[in-house]
């Protein structure tokens, strides 16, 4: 079984609407959480951080957490785990 994708961010950076440009180019599936729009996607992706922050965009996948990854790295993680 293929693990999940899911991308934390908001509507409105321009990183999150990057990142997701950049699955849907690869015609991945993934799960976008708006963490602005709703409470229970924020508190999701603080409790992925010992900060409490909301470090977003956040990519997972299954596990592996990457916060703001470069595409070299998110490249490479979607290679390793899907």
């Amino acid at each position: 079984m293929r693990p999940k994708i899911i991308l934390y961010g908001t509507e409105r950076c321009h990183k999150s609407q990057y990142y997701k440009r950049y699955l849907e180019g690869l015609n991945l599936n993934y799960e976008f959480l708006d963490v602005e729009q709703n409470e229970a996607n924020a508190n999701a992706l603080r409790g992925l951080y010992e900060n409490r922050k909301l470090n977003f965009p956040t990519i997972t996948i299954g596990e592996k957490k990457l916060r703001n990854p470069l595409d070299k790295d998110l490249k490479k993680w979607i290679e390793k785990l899907l």
